[in-house]
């Protein structure tokens, strides 16, 4: 029993590499070692693409942010540029309806003053008055002037004073000592009036 030697071909001589190939064994295990490995660079791989994937996802988001913000300053600028237009056209407008009112001042201003009665001045500045109004109007100004006996409006009319008068009732109108004007809903001045108490 003990003088028995090992034989590694032996089949009975209980070696545990015995049915083991000699030449298989090894790229088994290498085999294996190869199929981590590929693992391991599919991985780095798709992480890259998916990198890859983001950068080009940041630069087309950044592009669009750059586009939009060019677009938005434009609109700014073009706002601007409409807003100030439009001021200019509307003061053209007012001083184009205003400027045949300052001729009729300069053709007054211009009269003989010896040669020119009272009446012919009063005239003249009934001439520039309505002119003037009719300048204003074209504007989309309307003028308030409350009649006696009207109803008092604390919206449009402001009340100086308190006098009483013959057929007008308490709390209304008696007269307007100043008109006053209207843009549009917007009150540009109150008509200053008398109110009987």
């Amino acid at each position: 029993m003990f003088g028995r030697k090992h034989n590694p071909g032996d089949p009975a001589s209980g070696d545990p590499f015995r049915d083991q190939p000699t030449d298989g064994g090894g790229e088994g295990f290498s085999g294996d070692s190869a199929e981590f490995g590929g693992e391991d660079a599919g991985g780095a791989g798709g992480a890259a693409a998916a990198l890859e994937k983001l950068r080009a996802q940041r630069d087309e988001f950044n592009d669009k942010y750059l586009r939009a913000l060019a677009e938005f300053q434009n609109y700014q600028r073009r706002a601007h540029n409409n807003e100030k237009e439009a001021r200019q056209q509307g003061v053209s407008s007012v001083l184009g309806a205003i400027i045949p009112v300052m001729d009729h001042f300069d053709m007054a201003l211009g009269l003989d003053p010896t040669k020119a009665s009272a009446q012919q001045v009063i005239d003249g500045v009934k001439v520039i008055r309505a002119e003037l109004l009719k300048a204003l109007q074209s504007s989309g100004i309307v003028v308030i002037n409350p009649e006696p006996n009207d109803e008092f409006n604390p919206g449009q009319h402001q009340a100086i004073m308190q006098q009483s008068a013959e057929s007008v009732e308490s709390g209304r109108i008696v007269s307007t000592f100043q008109p006053g004007y209207v843009l549009g809903e917007r009150v540009v001045r109150p008509a200053k009036v008398i109110v009987a108490p």
